[in-house]
C-alpha cells in the first residue's frame, strides 16, 4: 500500500466531469451528420422516455430501446438483442431529448465492445430544430 492512500482510488467525479471525460473518448455527431449516417446504414436509435417521445414525436426508422434494456438489446452477443445488432462495427448513434444522457449511454455500449456508437449533439430537439423528419408518436 502506498503511503498516501488518497491516490490509490479515485475519488468522486461530479456529473459534468465525468460527462467530459466520457466524451473526450469519442466524437459526437450533429443533427445533418447524424442524418447522414442513417442513409448510409447507422442504426438511430431513441433511449427517450415514452412521454416525451408521446409529446414530440419519432425520427423515422430510429430503433425505440428504452435507456434500462439499452446494453441488452444492441450487444450482438446477448440472448436479448434486438434484430438490428448485427455486430460490433454497427455504427450506432444514440439519441436522447437533449444530448446528455445519450453520452453516458455511449460510454456503456463501448464497454460492450460497440466501438462505432456515438451520440447525437442536443439530442432529439437538436434534430427537430435542425428541420429534420419527424413522425407521430
Amino acid at each position: 500500500m502506498s503511503e498516501n492512500p488518497s491516490t490509490d482510488t479515485p475519488g468522486p467525479v461530479g456529473i459534468d466531469e465525468l460527462l467530459e471525460r466520457v466524451r473526450a473518448g469519442y466524437d459526437r455527431i450533429d443533427p445533418l451528420a447524424a442524418a447522414a449516417a442513417a442513409e448510409a446504414g447507422a442504426l438511430l436509435v431513441d433511449i427517450r422516455y415514452a412521454a416525451l417521445r408521446d409529446r414530440d414525436g419519432l425520427i423515422p426508422g430510429a430503433l425505440v430501446v428504452e435507456r434500462n434494456e439499452l446494453e441488452w438489446r444492441l450487444d450482438p452477443q446477448g440472448s436479448h438483442r434486438a434484430p438490428e445488432a448485427v455486430g460490433h462495427d454497427l455504427q450506432i448513434v444514440v439519441i436522447c431529448n437533449e444530448g446528455y444522457a445519450s453520452s453516458l449511454a455511449v460510454a456503456s455500449l463501448r464497454l460492450l465492445g460497440l466501438h462505432r456508437a456515438t451520440d447525437l449533439i442536443g439530442g432529439f430537439q437538436a434534430w427537430r430544430a435542425a428541420g429534420l423528419p419527424v413522425g407521430s408518436a
